[in-house]
């Protein structure tokens, strides 16, 4: 198949090809060659496709009242977001991600329905992706202490009435599943859903929700299998306070220790991370991938990013599933990080492409999906083309179209997505499913079941005010 562009950006040169024609067959570039320019019709920038390498393909949580609060409180609220039809709420969150010219996205599961077997969910996820036509690596996030709050909850827990405690016990209160179950579980999935588009990985939640076993069965899992790791890190002041008081040598260095630093190694946030710390995360070629909008929802803080970008660390950018709108638009999520990190004064940390290329680079090495992005022969046929007539609308001087794409662009400038050689999105609509009718669908069957949640709701004033109190009290902020 062959597809005109007035201006390509291949993401290896950082130069820009005028009048090309990019052919490709069977999900592979097969040659990108000079063309002559058509005197009339839409001109167009094609680029190497984006990479969501931070997402959990869940409903958006202020749809269920989860605005406003911190990471400790927002968490436990979107129990109340638990998806009623795992392909549904799966195919509406890809078709939303291939709206904004996402090729491949990172599902770290943190809230599976519950209505079925984990592998039975984890297929009609993939089934869901391989619909809507882009690239996942999936993970099932998992815990096995710390359920409430980071330590004994019984402060938390005694503070409630009866009928509010059973229910937040029945809720988050469970029998973890053993470093050796969990193993098992990740190789099931991988049996069942494992393949050229689904890169199964392991999920540890986070350092504060998982036991020295089961970070160390993680860790030798890995490093005996080749399988990718992805985690949450110090995302929050009361993470780094925790981690600090369990692990007086330092969290990182004891990750280092047990060999779960590598480059197999995804580790979401990072925003409490130290010097040192991001030194070790760098040396082992670890990524970190930030997630500039959720953290503003989430007030977490802002993440020392340029630090990191400075000592060698690799850089990816996630969605998080909070966008700055809520609107999977992972184009302003570049945006904002290249603006909040780029440089200072005559100072840059990097230029527009550069941070272009290696976030789409380092993004595709998170999620297991092929090639570096790179839009040349022999590569994956995964990219996005721009409509450049909107981007340039008031263009008087040549400019060059990637500062311009970080000085305005957003999901609205995408014409088409194109996915191993697939066409996926175009126009703004995904092609794949019918996301409206999907969406609206999601909508009648939640309403539908509002009451399973009433029970939750009348507890969440007294819960979140005594999880409050409890994080005031035993973790004093740095």
């Amino acid at each position: 198949m062959d597809v005109t562009a007035t201006r390509l950006f291949c993401g290896s040169d950082h130069d820009i090809r005028n009048d090309v024609v990019l052919r490709h067959d069977g999900g592979v570039i097969t040659d990108i060659s000079e063309a002559a320019r058509p005197a009339t019709g839409p001109r167009s920038l094609i680029l190497p496709a984006f990479v969501d390498a931070h997402d959990h393909a869940r409903p958006r949580a202020s749809s269920f009242g989860a605005v406003g609060m911190p990471l400790e409180s927002w968490i436990l609220r979107t129990v109340v977001g638990t998806p009623v039809d795992p392909y549904l709420t799966a195919a509406s969150a890809f078709a939303r991600a291939a709206q904004a010219g996402c090729a491949a996205m990172m599902v770290h599961y943190t809230r599976p329905s519950g209505t079925m077997p984990l592998v039975d969910e984890a297929r009609a996820i993939a089934r869901a992706a391989g619909d809507v036509g882009i690239r996942i690596a999936f993970a099932i996030a998992v815990r096995d202490q710390n359920p409430i709050v980071y330590g004994d909850s019984e402060a938390v827990l005694s503070g409630l009435p009866a009928d509010d405690r059973k229910t937040i016990e029945q809720l988050f209160v469970r029998a973890p599943m053993s470093p050796k179950a969990y193993i098992e579980l990740t190789d099931a999935i991988a049996a069942a859903i494992g393949g050229p588009k689904v890169d199964v990985q392991l999920g540890p939640a986070g350092v504060q929700w998982c036991s020295k076993p089961l970070l160390e069965a993680v860790a030798e899992n890995s490093a005996r299998t080749g399988r990718r790791i992805h985690m949450h890190l110090l995302e929050t002041t009361y993470q780094r306070t925790w981690a600090d008081q369990h692990f007086p040598g330092g969290i990182v260095r004891y990750l280092r220790d047990i060999g779960f630093l590598s480059e197999r190694l995804t580790l979401a946030h990072c925003i409490h991370a130290r010097p040192d710390e991001l030194e070790m995360i760098a040396a082992s070629g670890a990524r970190i991938v930030t997630n500039f909008s959720s953290n503003l929802h989430l007030r977490s803080g802002l993440a020392p990013i340029a630090a990191a970008h400075g000592c060698g660390c690799a850089i990816a950018v996630g969605v998080d599933g909070l966008a700055l709108d809520e609107d999977d638009d992972v184009l302003r999520e570049m945006r904002l990080v290249q603006m909040m990190h780029g440089g200072l004064g005559f100072k840059r940390t990097w230029t527009a492409q550069e941070f272009f290329t290696l976030a789409i680079r380092n993004g595709r090495r998170a999620t297991g999906a092929p090639g570096t992005g790179e839009l040349a022969v022999g590569a994956p046929a995964d990219f996005v083309s721009i409509d450049l007539d909107r981007l340039e609308r008031d263009q008087i001087l040549d400019a060059d179209p990637l500062d311009l794409l970080f000085a305005r662009g957003n999901a609205s400038l995408i014409s088409e997505l194109v996915v191993d050689g697939r066409s996926v999105a175009k126009a703004g609509r995904c092609l794949g499913v019918d996301l409206p009718a999907i969406e609206q669908e999601l909508r009648d069957i939640t309403r539908a079941s509002a009451a399973t949640y009433a029970h939750v709701l009348r507890a969440w004033p007294r819960l979140s005010n005594s999880v409050q109190h409890w994080f005031e009290a035993q973790l004093t902020c740095n």
